[in-house]
């Protein structure tokens, strides 16, 4: 097992999940990243003394900077920082759980210095899957999915011998909070409602996209780079016990699950420990006490931001960056209370409908970013 890591996103809610593993696990922590929560990441520096942390907010870098001048860990800032927190020396294993497209020149630059990648940033895979598989092979290098849905599917599939007798994936949704509601009910929730998630316990953004089923189909692309698969081979169901986690269905219709409490403690520490287990703080199962599991169909049609995502994953190329560009930008206005709920799905799927061609590179990659989040800028 690798001893020495790095967390990109380290004081958001997996970045803590995943300081608390390590510590249970004997890790040591080398570098440590995050956006602008400067309290936070000073106590993890004081805590796990790293070589290095950076801080993507310039201004916040100068004041960490200066409140840990009495320890030898190195404070950058930006995105260059980023990267640098991603390739630091001693990190064996980069785990990166920054919210968002950020997280994608960090992936490949870790990839480039031949870390071994646990991932937790959706985004990246979503963006730019092409150019992370690229460079996993080129320089051989290892990823491991963090989110529980995706680390049910690797889990499930190591028990397939034979990747042609795998029919499907079935990823398991929760529902979100406005589980079976119309798009009339929807008009007037406000972003206290959104970010009451009935199982976990999440990030503003994670949590509003969980809201709109963004989330879920960011999972489906990021699930088709994951595992080698076409959209139509990736199914969804709404479980809102979430007990189970995700299934794989075989060519004779055979379902194989992996069951588990909602703890995301348990994939990012399998992440960690691959090949190997390793005993869990996360409570065991008891399926007596959670008493019944139900399924139920996704509404694509209320909730436009999943049907969108899967409308760009069959398009592919740019596609899938475009629409992610315009949900960051719509969700950013919603929880300023500039645009209404419904009108985020309305944004996304407006902008699947644009045109977005072109070749696969970083370079396009980021400008179709920026382009969706102007169009959405336009049309508020």
């Amino acid at each position: 097992m690798k001893r020495n890591i790095g967390v990109l996103g380290s004081t958001g809610s997996i970045g803590v999940q995943s300081l608390e593993v390590a510590k249970s696990l004997g890790l040591s922590v080398r570098s440590l990243a995050a956006n602008r929560n400067i309290e936070r990441l000073e106590a993890q520096i004081r805590q796990w003394r790293p070589a290095l942390a950076a801080v993507y907010d310039e201004a916040a870098a100068k004041q960490l900077k200066i409140a840990v001048a009495d320890t030898d860990t190195k404070i950058v800032s930006g995105m260059e920082g980023l990267c640098e927190a991603a390739c630091a020396e001693e990190v064996e294993v980069l785990l990166n759980a920054v919210v968002g497209m950020v997280g994608l020149l960090p992936t490949l630059r870790a990839i480039e210095a031949k870390k071994q990648i646990a991932l937790a940033n959706k985004e990246t895979l979503v963006a730019g899957g092409a150019l992370v598989k690229a460079a996993l092979a080129k320089y051989g290098v290892a990823l491991y999915p963090v989110d529980s849905e995706h680390s049910a599917i690797f889990q499930c599939l190591e028990g397939c011998r034979d990747r042609a007798d795998l029919k499907r994936i079935i990823l398991t949704a929760s529902g979100g909070p406005f589980f079976g509601k119309t798009r009339a009910q929807l008009e007037n929730m406000k972003a206290a409602d959104a970010l009451r998630h009935p199982t976990w316990n999440m990030g503003h953004k994670i949590t509003v996209d969980s809201a709109t089923l963004m989330n879920k189909g960011l999972e489906v692309m990021e699930a088709g780079w994951l595992f080698d698969l076409p959209e139509e081979k990736i199914g969804v169901v709404v479980h809102r016990e979430s007990i189970i986690h995700s299934m794989i269905e075989y060519i004779d219709n055979a379902v194989i699950a992996q069951l588990g409490v909602p703890d995301m403690r348990i994939p990012i520490q399998y992440a960690l420990t691959y090949p190997r287990r390793a005993p869990s703080s996360a409570a065991p199962l008891d399926l007596i006490a959670s008493g019944k599991l139900t399924f139920y169909e996704l509404d694509s049609e209320t909730f436009l931001c999943y049907k969108a995502c899967r409308e760009a994953m069959r398009r592919g190329g740019l596609w899938p960056a475009a629409v992610n560009g315009a949900n960051e930008a719509a969700v950013a206005l919603f929880l300023r209370d500039e645009i209404s709920f419904n009108r985020i799905g309305d944004l996304v799927y407006e902008t699947v409908l644009r045109d977005y061609s072109g070749e696969l590179t970083v370079e396009n990659i980021l400008a179709a970013d920026r382009s969706a989040r102007e169009f959405v800028s336009a049309s508020v």
